[in-house]
């Protein structure tokens, strides 16, 4: 998913001892994985809504830094590959 490969990239992005061209450039890659799982998350939703709060939120990475959104795309992402509705 690609979701899941935006959130190692950033956590590779915020490990110590990076210079800061490469921390950006990772973050840069993180993102743009981010924004890459539109169509897929919009797709997703048409055929099954619980798939709207992911879609939402990979929504929101146009304007909120993908920092703010880690823990939530972390835990829907969760919620995704499980069979539980919710953890």
């Amino acid at each position: 998913m690609k979701v899941d490969a935006a959130l190692v990239l950033y956590a590779k992005s915020e490990r110590p001892g990076l210079s800061a061209a490469t921390r950006s450039a990772l973050a840069a890659r993180a993102m743009a994985t981010i924004l890459a799982a539109t169509p897929e998350a919009a797709a997703a939703t048409s055929a099954d809504g619980s798939w709207n709060p992911l879609m939402t939120t990979i929504g929101e990475a146009q304007r909120v830094p993908i920092r703010d959104l880690v823990s939530s795309l972390t835990r829907l992402c969760a919620v995704a590959n499980s069979s539980q509705p919710y953890l």
